[in-house]
């Protein structure tokens, strides 16, 4: 074949090769970049707001998948010294779940690559290290944002927030991404922003304003889904100014139950001290078996306590007598038999 011959069937292998790409690919790659979407600017004094679940959002679980997040988290749990968790083997366990879009393996895959993890552990003797790869969280987080994944969202707000992975700092964007992940029934942005906006007057600079109906609101929906420190925040609203203290010491007894060590701890101080939350009675025994729990968390955050009113009921039921020289006894009783296993706010 001449030379004129070749050019003109490279020339027409290039035409052929753009007729064969898909139109779907062509205005994908001219689309910006979830991080860079279009976002609807933050409103702290909103007037209506809807309560959405997060489990109706995200897409189906794949049965093995979730088996490969569980063993992650398994190898990784907080019961372990820090020199004897896997992170690596944690690491490929998230990459297969990630891949068969298991959306707790995705959020858990970009929370390892923030920071890295292993490097850190007892005297330098990691079992495995997993090195900090932030711009490879970012790409994941979007990849589950596409997903339509809410707590991709909340991530995406953090990211803003701190200029994770190359990203511009924009406090105003981080509101955005936040709004818009607790309007999807995101637990940790509804907490966020609920917190944030339960004060009695606005003071954006330190981030606080004044919107306290529906920061109870957002709240409540975000305890409703099991988030341990919704129910601090919502028992700490409700108490404010005796709103509910009789509420409030429910919310709070419930957030035990989740594993909110700071529910645990202000119920011990409450009892402790007679706050009006608890009746304005003082009362050692609750005092001393909230303080355990909250010890037990503090150590180990992936407990729950299911049984929590076998061994510390609220009152006026009795308590049971229990010998509180072996506190681990009172926490036995109190956990289930299987940890709770949760992706972890990044907050």
């Amino acid at each position: 074949m001449s030379v004129a011959g070749r050019v003109l069937a490279v020339l027409m292998l290039f035409a052929l090769g753009a007729c064969d790409i898909n139109p779907f690919d062509r205005q994908a790659a001219k689309e910006p970049l979830p991080r860079h979407q279009a976002l609807k600017t933050f409103d702290p004094h909103r007037k209506d707001f809807t309560c959405k679940y997060e489990a109706n959002a995200v897409p189906p679980i794949d049965p093995e998948a979730e088996a490969w997040n569980q063993e992650a988290l398994y190898v990784t749990r907080y019961a372990l010294w820090q020199n004897q968790k896997d992170w690596k083997k944690a690491e490929a366990l998230w990459i297969k779940a990630a891949q068969r879009k298991h959306w707790k393996a995705m959020m858990n895959l970009a929370s390892l690559y923030e920071k890295g993890e292993g490097e850190s552990a007892y005297q330098g003797q990691a079992l495995s290290v997993v090195k900090a790869d932030p711009d490879k969280a970012v790409t994941i987080v979007e990849e589950a944002m596409r997903l339509g994944i809410p707590a991709a969202y909340d991530k995406m707000g953090n990211y803003h927030a701190n200029g994770t992975g190359g990203i511009r700092i924009s406090g105003s964007r981080a509101w955005a991404f936040w709004q818009m992940a607790a309007d999807m029934g995101n637990p940790q942005a509804l907490t966020h922003i609920g917190k944030a906006t339960a004060a009695t007057y606005d003071n954006p600079e330190e981030g606080f304003w004044g919107n306290l109906p529906i920061a109870i609101q957002m709240l409540e929906c975000a305890f409703a889904q099991g988030f341990g420190r919704a129910a601090y925040e919502l028992g700490t609203v409700l108490q404010t100014g005796d709103r509910d203290n009789a509420r409030a010491l429910r919310v709070l007894h419930e957030g035990v139950k989740l594993g909110c060590e700071a529910c645990a701890n202000a119920l011990g101080s409450k009892f402790r001290h007679g706050s009006p939350v608890v009746g304005g009675s003082k009362d050692q025994a609750r005092e001393e078996r909230y303080d355990a729990l909250g010890d037990a968390l503090y150590h180990n955050p992936d407990l729950r306590f299911p049984n929590l009113d076998k061994v510390v009921p609220l009152p006026p039921a009795k308590l049971p007598s229990w010998d509180l020289s072996q506190p681990q006894t009172l926490v036995d009783a109190a956990k289930g038999p299987v940890l709770a296993q949760i992706v972890k706010p990044a907050r």
